[in-house]
């Protein structure tokens, strides 16, 4: 038969299962961006489609295997991709080790012990009565009854930093992605005017020479050589930069990649077309893009997660009860653990206290809680910064311009103006460079004069803004 205090702990701890249903500490609300439909200098000719499915393996659209291939690659062994891997994977163990402290802990042990008392213990025994085996094994466990929802509170911050380090990771492969796909279009396009100026060379070169035959006999001036020579010049000094342009982006697509640049010279280096565009893309609403941003989506997560952890904060305000309990088996002798007067039992309630320090109980929670307000400014920040690029992208599409009529406006004369122009841009290109250089070499002095007196100003304005921010209401609790 069981003894009343035996009953009146079972009975605690039933009392305390019923009131783990609830959890102190605010409930974390996701906040609702504004619904935009359209983008502010869209053209009417180009529809918003709400439903619009867009493919995450965009890449494949361009239809260039060696761009897939590079993709590929990237995805497989980029470091940032694998560091980013990481954290979610140490994310998720995590969530997984705390999902176990809403359970009890269980616990075995077994012992056996050769044991001498002292003479003090037993001053009637002599020496050899005083050395006896001892033979032990017990089961114990302890649990945390989770009144206030401190457990409960933790397991939901550190799902949702779990799920804020997949949209990083998400995020990461964006980045990777989009930069091994631009830095591969800068190649092919560098290699496509490398090409061309290779080619306007050999053709400036060809009429350099028809214009020094033409001088001897008479029939150029001078200065058409010196044009002409000038032009080749010009036009062979712009090869060494495109040459190091592709260059550098070869090595930035190795990087990319996670390869040894030595690898990828051959491949990358061998002059290939620009992929073609692909003739349909899928343009959704603002907000719907705005949704789908992965360091959108993770700055939202890690503000649920500080919500939480205010929760958990909270909940040390209130006494911790922890449930114990342990049946075992001990004796003198091995023969005899399992007798019927060997056994033991154990069952404990215990109240953690820690409760009782409130102020430093209190600055924890307004630590969690000043920790809570970052994010959301984070994430209202990412959200600004997010429409500011989802509105450049949509005025990057193409804008619907009058065309004009073939004979329109005197073609001959428009001709003659442009031939004119050409032949022109050489001797302004020379004017303009030196009333630059001239304008940088004033300007330079009186920079360095007003340098630190600008500096001065800067920083005495800028103090009373921030007294006036530090003097606005605190986020904390008081």
């Amino acid at each position: 038969m069981k003894s009343p205090s035996v009953l009146k702990i079972l009975a605690a701890s039933t009392a305390a299962a019923l009131l783990s249903a609830c959890a102190v500490g605010p409930d974390y609300v996701r906040p609702q961006p504004p619904q935009v439909d359209a983008f502010v200098r869209q053209d009417a000719a180009v529809t918003v489609n709400a439903t619009a499915q867009t493919d995450p393996e965009f890449w494949r659209a361009f239809g260039d295997p060696l761009l897939e291939r590079l993709v590929d690659t990237a995805l497989a062994n980029n470091q940032d991709l694998r560091v980013a891997l990481a954290n979610y994977k140490q994310a998720n163990a995590l969530l997984r080790g705390s999902r176990y402290d809403r359970l009890p802990t269980i616990t075995a042990d077994a012992e056996a012990s050769d044991v001498r008392d002292t003479a003090n213990q037993f001053p009637l025994a002599d020496r050899d009565a005083r050395d006896h085996n001892q033979y032990q094994a017990t089961i114990g466990f302890t649990w945390e009854l989770d009144l206030f929802g401190r457990v409960r509170r933790s397991v939901e911050a550190q799902r949702a930093e779990t799920a804020a380090s997949a949209e990083d990771l998400a995020a990461m492969q964006v980045v990777v992605v989009s930069q091994l796909s631009r830095t591969y279009f800068q190649l092919r396009g560098w290699q496509e005017q490398l090409r061309i100026t290779q080619e306007n060379a050999d053709n400036q070169a060809r009429t350099l020479q028809l214009l020094e035959v033409r001088l001897k006999a008479g029939m150029a001036t001078p200065f058409d050589v010196d044009r002409g020579r000038t032009q080749l010049e010009s036009t062979r000094a712009r090869i060494p930069s495109l040459e190091a342009d592709i260059a550098v982006a070869t090595h930035r697509i190795a990087v990319l990649t996670g390869r040894p640049p030595q690898s990828l010279v051959t491949v990358l280096e061998a002059p290939g077309e620009l992929p073609a565009l692909p003739q349909n893309i899928a343009v959704d609403a603002p907000s719907d893009l705005l949704r789908r941003r992965p360091d959108v989506a993770a700055a939202e997560r890690r503000l649920a997660a500080a919500t939480a952890r205010i929760g958990v904060a909270t909940a040390d305000l209130f006494p911790r009860f922890t449930l114990g309990g342990l049946i075992g088996t001990q004796a003198f002798d091995a023969g005899a653990l399992f007798e019927r007067d060997s056994e033991m039992r154990l069952l404990t309630l215990g109240v953690d206290g820690s409760f009782l320090n409130v102020g430093r109980v209190r600055a924890h929670r307004c630590v969690q809680r000043g920790r809570g307000w970052q994010p959301g400014n984070l994430r209202a920040h990412r959200a600004d910064c997010a429409g500011g690029d989802r509105e450049r992208a949509g005025a990057g599409f193409p804008q619907r311009t009058p065309d004009r009529a073939p004979g329109a406006g005197g073609g001959s004369r428009d001709a003659r103006r442009e031939h004119g122009e050409v032949a022109l841009r050489p001797r302004l290109d020379r004017r303009v460079g030196v009333a630059r250089r001239r304008e940088r070499a004033l300007a330079e002095p009186r920079r360095l004069r007003a340098g630190p007196r600008a500096q001065h100003t800067g920083r005495r304005l800028a103090v009373p803004g921030a007294r006036r921010r530090l003097a606005s209401p605190s986020p904390c609790c008081p």
